[in-house]
């Protein structure tokens, strides 16, 4: 194993890590430096991910919302501390599953990796949903279902190619996706100042105390959560990182919430003053109809179009790559079907998981085709109960097992993260809650089956 750090220089030992201490072969390529790490970040949040959701967020907030994305960025950050701190102990693909697993223990890790798989698993298939309902209006001659399975493939053999071909993909859309949002928010501040929407910048977007309740933002804040979803991702290629010293992860992880938040508040602050007084013709096309205001059809034609191209392709590039590392992780520890745990002895990539998630997603994304909302919320709640196993897992993991005397790192932390997950979980919809447990439960019945039945014994050694 290597002990070398960037540039050739040596690591301390302190600092050198690798999967070996924890019991695995190292079978994935080690390619990724901090800037593919932030980059990964960047583009699985999607700088521009709330031109999709706009209108979602505006409605629950009742026009605050770009308090909803501070309030959700503010929530985030105690989830990043949480994911810094066991990524420095555990630098091994999985992430929350490999977090819970190692932190509390198997039935936790086991539960934390099921749910966080809502997640990860229906992202692929909200991105190609949502990309398809912004063409839709272009294009209305080819249906949508046309449009995920193109975008479905691209992601495929991309991905099937390698982690570095990715991460290139991953530069250059980023690149495109910051050019279009700056070009929005250029056109639409002179826009506003010209007279257009609210004829300036207000505080209505961020401040109405006549509405304002945490039952609004909580609701709000619960939509708005998608938008930020992806710095945890990040976790999900410790295994791949160049650079081996164990607080690059999480500073990857910091770096990219702090940038896409502040860049998500700024545009939907200048989007709501734009569309003051509109009546959207859909909550789909929210954004672009605001767009329209500031610079007629090209500048709403462009946000749809770049829409399309950031959740249909670059998005769905990395999303496709971490669930895969999941799927892989859990595999390994021999909690899903082995099968799912072989890497391409050319691309070193997981190809088995690759395939099994673009089946599925296909499936979801045709099933959910017409209903973005519902969709948007069960993603939410998938990753927004694995946070609490996070959160949880630092708790036990350092003051209990390591008997940490760091209260504020290792307690309050932590413990202020899992209270606003909490509650924001408490403000989805029935229904949300409704299939949400349903797919508890089936993770239920397979543990059982995978504990009592199959007599399979998934401790790992903490």
């Amino acid at each position: 194993m290597s002990t070398e750090g960037v540039g050739g220089s040596p690591l301390p030992a302190d600092e050198r890590v690798g999967v070996e201490e924890f019991g695995y072969r190292q079978e994935l390529k080690r390619a990724l430096s901090f800037r593919d790490l932030l980059v990964y970040g960047m583009i699985f949040m999607v700088p521009i991910a709330p031109f999709g959701i706009f209108g979602y967020v505006l409605d629950a907030s009742r026009g605050m919302v770009a308090l909803a994305y501070l309030v959700g960025m503010v929530a985030m950050f105690f989830t990043a501390m949480s994911y810094r701190a066991m990524s420095r102990d555990f630098p091994v693909s999985g992430s929350v599953y490999a977090y819970a697993q190692r932190g509390i223990g198997r039935a936790a890790g086991f539960f934390a990796g099921w749910l966080i798989l809502l997640d990860y698993i229906l992202i692929p298939a909200l991105l190609y949903v949502v990309s398809a309902a912004a063409l839709a209006p272009l294009f209305p001659a080819v249906p949508k279902a046309a449009w995920v399975v193109g975008f479905l493939l691209v992601g495929m053999v991309v991905n099937l190619r390698g982690v570095e071909l990715t991460a290139r993909a991953s530069r250059v859309f980023l690149v495109l996706e910051l050019t279009v949002l700056f070009a929005f928010l250029l056109v639409g501040l002179i826009a506003l100042y010209s007279g257009a929407g609210a004829g300036r910048l207000t505080l209505a977007p961020l401040y109405q105390p006549e509405v304002l309740t945490p039952a609004v933002i909580g609701a709000a804040v619960s939509v708005a959560a998608l938008s930020f979803l992806g710095f945890d991702a990040i976790s999900t290629l410790s295994e791949e990182v160049k650079d081996r010293r164990r607080g690059t992860v999480g500073r990857a992880t910091l770096a990219a919430l702090f940038l896409m938040g502040g860049l998500f508040i700024l545009q939907t602050w200048v989007a709501a003053d734009l569309s003051r007084g509109l009546t959207f013709r859909s909550l789909d096309t929210a954004f672009y109809e605001a767009a329209a205001v500031a610079g007629g059809s090209w500048l709403a034609l462009l946000t749809a179009g770049a829409t399309a191209l950031a959740w249909g392709v670059a998005n769905s590039l990395v999303s496709q790559a971490a669930i895969s590392r999941i799927l892989f992780a859990m595999a390994r520890d021999r909690q899903l079907p082995a099968p799912l745990a072989r890497v391409h002895p050319r691309f070193k990539t997981p190809h088995v998981s690759i395939v099994l998630v673009v089946l599925v997603s296909l499936v979801v994304a045709l099933a959910f085709l017409d209903n973005v909302a519902l969709l948007t919320s069960l993603v939410n709640f998938g990753a927004l109960t694995g946070f609490l196993f996070l959160h949880a897992s630092v708790i036990v993991h350092f003051l209990v097992r390591r008997g940490s005397r760091n209260y504020f790192s290792h307690l309050l932390l932590p413990g202020v993260g899992f209270g606003i997950i909490a509650y924001v979980l408490y403000s989805m919809g029935a229904a949300t809650w409704l299939l949400g447990l349903g797919w508890l439960a089936v993770g239920v019945l397979y543990y059982l089956v995978l504990t009592r039945v199959l007599r399979r014994d998934t401790a790992l050694e903490v």
